[in-house]
């Protein structure tokens, strides 16, 4: 597995990462423990050294099924975790002030099984708490030496710009594939400018550009998409377009519609790592797959034009979360 550089920071890891919501949260009932800390460690035998969990995934169980997995490999790997969303009376609520922040490090650090925190993202941006306070806060945690870096998840380019100036931010994470575009416009320039990493989320686009989903596709009420526009039976039926773009160029490379979505995200920048994540072993050695899936300058160009050809039918979130994207 090739390694990559989160922008100037000092943090250099495996080319894909794994991100581990998908086995405790958000995809359905939470697989079996055993089974993922399997998954984790097969991972790490085929040279992943990147993973990525949250302190509300489960919340706090998927904190613990990698602080399990990883244990034996402290010093080995790179583990991203994040702090500012609480869960109060079953409702998601953002909460990034300082004592808060102070309390969950704590938490994640007991759950990690871990000293330091390698990459501590904002998970959400507060509108409640200025953003220097929260960089100021992590900055403090940094010199007390229970946090390495710092990150910004779905934060907005003059959120970055701000905390950046306080404390350099290592990496910024947020949804980016040939499904969501959009960080190209002022997402991937600034982070360039600043020198700062980008670790895309939902490379696969949820999973709809691996060709699973159709019309026909039911999820779980358990299962995020079951509220997400883009994965109705409409949107994914008026989608298909760019499934088969994607098939179309997996069959002429000899690769899957997996390892062509991520090579495609992987060929933008060189301080790109996507988190690509799974449940199942046969999907996470086909994504690890796309690492020696290089596309050339022609195939982008091509898929580029394909893609800007292509609209892609219905919101990536519903309303509620939508909002708290981009501050």
């Amino acid at each position: 597995m090739q390694k990559r550089k989160l922008g100037n920071s000092a943090l250099e890891i495996s080319a894909i990462g794994l991100g581990c919501m998908g086995m405790s949260y958000g995809y359905g009932p939470a697989a079996n423990e055993k089974e993922m800390i399997e998954l984790i460690t097969k991972a790490v035998d085929n040279g992943v050294t990147f993973f990525d969990t949250a302190e509300v995934y489960g919340p706090y169980t998927n904190e613990d099924l990698v602080g399990k997995a990883l244990a034996p490999f402290k010093g080995k790997v790179t583990i991203a975790t994040k702090f500012g969303i609480q869960i109060e009376n079953g409702k998601q609520i953002l909460d990034s002030k300082p004592a808060t922040i102070r309390q969950a490090v704590e938490g994640s650090l007991k759950r990690l099984q871990l000293d330091v925190i390698d990459l501590y993202y904002l998970h959400r941006v507060d509108p409640n708490v200025e953003i220097e306070e929260v960089a100021g806060t992590v900055q403090d945690l940094i010199r007390e030496g229970k946090v390495t870096h710092w990150g910004l998840s779905e934060a907005g380019v003059q959120t970055i710009r701000r905390g950046h100036a306080v404390q350099p931010v290592a990496a910024v994470q947020s949804e980016y594939s040939m499904m969501w575009r959009q960080p190209e416009e002022e997402l991937l320039p600034t982070l360039e400018e600043l020198g700062i990493g980008f670790v895309p989320f939902s490379p696969l686009g949820k999973g709809f550009l691996t060709g699973r989903f159709d019309g026909n596709s039911t999820f779980d009420s358990s299962d995020f998409r079951s509220i997400v526009p883009r994965f109705s039976a409409e949107n994914l039926d008026a989608n298909q377009v760019l499934v088969d773009l994607v098939k179309q160029i997996a069959f002429t490379r000899n690769a899957t519609p997996a390892q062509i979505a991520l090579a495609w995200v992987l060929a933008q920048k060189p301080w790109i790592v996507p988190i690509p994540g799974t449940r199942k072993l046969d999907r996470l050695m086909d994504n690890l797959g796309a690492a020696n899936t290089a596309l050339t300058v022609d195939e982008l160009s091509d898929i580029n034009t394909a893609l800007n050809d292509i609209d892609i039918a219905g919101d990536r979130y519903p309303a509620e979360y939508a909002k708290r994207v981009g501050k």
